[in-house]
């Protein structure tokens, strides 16, 4: 007899759809920084004021908006800041001053995208999964590597062709267009459609609302600090947004470009990295159910280290054999961190895990908004990136030596039954 796959694989795959969908806005302000200083001439540093101001309300809105899950549920919460995205995105093409970027671009989108972020993601898997909650974590958090994919490459001719001002609306569409399948197919709870979640060994009712959810968002952060094990993980997620968003996703179109090499070529280099991306995160996810994830961690910092210190030396005008070796290298690392970043939350904090990894994003955020401003400024000052990259690979050096220190604490054996779905 022919078994249906569980519920639990119809959300996964709405969340995944809902995170490539959103992930327009996050190929963007890279493409912008060149075409904004040309037409306002505004510096390259006041630009990256505005992507730092998005990069750190990504991180700091998203513990609230884990606690507002619980509260209100998955499908409001999202849909509102897939509708924030849209507003924010679509606001900018009418401006002219730099603090309407910062207020439209870095305030609107960077709360929108904020209430959706990877704490969407683990709060799905934690629902919804018992079994495969490592693999399905980073297949969902490879989602944001799809869409980057789907997007940046037609973003980037776009923006050379026509202007940026159309391609921030397609991100303003692209946001919109998720919201039916969120609306209508997205599932707050297994409970709702009377399913226990996958690989689970008994039904789970639905918890009541949460309510005080900044009170809970800040009670989880207070408990938390007071161990060891969260600003370990913080300081190492704060290194890897330092190493990706802050630094390549921001600044490795411009500094391409600084070498002669297009800007549709550079972009094309990054959703290529984007495919390496699903399979690294999706191995990786596989790899956090077997192995121990804080030394898959010390791997993976130590490795995206030992490339970013190539990568100055990589950087020519056109693509050579070299700077592909290095792309699929980095992209297999891009974001593996996740789901073993997620499993030691879990371990660590239980029920609260989503919101703690919550405020461990944050710390990811705060040091990719840090690196998005201190890179341009860099560039300004020295007219190169090159101190940025060597940096950067020291910086993962100390977060790959961090991930050893943390202690795994024992898991609690979950009863799980068999299952084929």
């Amino acid at each position: 007899m022919r078994v249906r796959p569980h519920r639990a694989w119809a959300v996964a795959v709405v969340t995944f759809v809902t995170l490539v969908g959103a992930a327009a806005f996050a190929s963007l302000p890279g493409l912008l920084i060149d075409p904004l200083h040309t037409e306002f001439g505004w510096s390259r540093g006041m630009i990256g004021v505005a992507v730092s101001v998005n990069l750190a309300l990504y991180g700091l809105t998203a513990p609230f908006a884990a606690a507002l899950m619980d509260r209100f549920g998955i499908r409001r919460v999202v849909a509102c800041a897939l509708v924030t995205i849209a507003l924010g995105a679509g606001l900018t093409v009418s401006m002219t001053q730099v603090w309407q970027l910062i207020l439209c671009w870095g305030v609107l989108v960077g709360l929108g995208s904020g209430s959706m972020a990877l704490a969407f993601a683990a709060t799905v898997s934690n629902r919804w999964f018992v079994a495969r909650r490592g693999l399905v974590t980073g297949i969902l958090t490879a989602g944001g590597a799809a869409g980057q994919l789907v997007f940046l490459p037609l973003l980037s001719w776009i923006t050379e062709h026509h202007g940026w001002r159309p391609a921030a609306v397609v991100v303003a569409c692209a946001a919109l267009a998720v919201v039916p399948f969120v609306w209508f197919l997205l599932r707050d709870h297994p409970a709702d459609v009377g399913l226990a979640p996958y690989g689970a060994a008994e039904f789970v009712p639905k918890p009541a609302p949460a309510t005080g959810s900044a009170g809970r968002a800040l009670r989880a952060l207070r408990d938390a600090a007071r161990t060891g094990p969260f600003w370990l993980l913080a300081g190492t997620f704060a290194i890897c947004g330092a190493s990706t968003n802050g630094l390549v996703k921001t600044h490795f179109v411009p500094a391409a470009h600084d070498h002669g090499m297009p800007v549709t070529a550079a972009a094309s280099l990054l959703a290529v990295i984007g495919v390496f991306d699903i399979v690294g995160t999706v191995a990786s996810g596989w790899f956090t159910d077997r192995l121990s994830p804080r030394r898959l961690l010390a791997i993976y910092y130590g490795l995206r280290g030992l490339s970013l210190m190539f990568l100055p030396i990589l950087l020519a005008d056109s693509v050579r054999p070299p700077m592909v070796l290095f792309i699929v290298f980095y992209g297999l690392d891009w974001v593996a961190t996740v789901p073993p970043t997620i499993a030691l939350c879990r371990e660590h904090y239980g029920e609260d895990s989503a919101i703690v990894f919550g405020w461990v994003l944050a710390s990811h955020q705060v040091g990719a908004a840090l690196v998005a401003f201190l890179g341009g400024v860099a560039r300004d000052t020295f007219g190169s990136y090159d101190v940025v990259w060597y940096s950067s690979g020291a910086l993962c050096a100390v977060a790959a030596l961090m991930s050893l220190v943390i202690r795994r604490r024992p898991a609690v054996a979950v009863p799980a039954l068999a299952v084929t779905g």
